[in-house]
């Protein structure tokens, strides 16, 4: 088991930027290829951005492209997503999650076997 827990949202204005984290504890970190999701009221779940087990490789959806940055550290069991330009559409709630390494398809969530409770990032126009 992995327990994930994200940190880091809340209200921002648009035009400026914040840092999400997702702390791991349980199984070894490493061995899991991460991913951030987010879901805006009303709509489906949809994929933001994955990083492989050890960060060689990354992905982003286009709308977040440019703006966004996936990185994270093993040795802190830790995973950040770096948003910068914020726009009112990103306001959602982001869910960091985790699958093992290899399986399946970075952007699709049920792909990912661990979830955190989610955090809440609004941004205001």
């Amino acid at each position: 088991q992995v327990q994930l827990v994200e940190s880091g949202g809340g209200l921002v204005q648009a035009g400026r930027s914040l840092r999400l984290s997702c702390a791991a504890s349980g199984r070894t970190f490493s061995g899991y290829d991460m991913g951030w999701f987010r879901q805006a009221p009303g709509k489906e779940r949809e994929f933001v951005a994955a990083i492989t087990w050890s960060g060689g490789y990354t992905w982003y959806a286009d709308s977040v492209k440019g703006r966004f940055t996936i990185s994270r550290d093993n040795a802190e069991n830790t995973m950040y997503l770096q948003m910068n330009s914020l726009k009112p559409e990103d306001t959602a709630v982001y869910y960091c999650a985790g699958k093992s390494r290899g399986v399946g398809w970075y952007y699709a969530g049920n792909s990912y076997d661990y979830w955190g409770q989610g955090t809440q990032v609004t941004v205001s126009s």
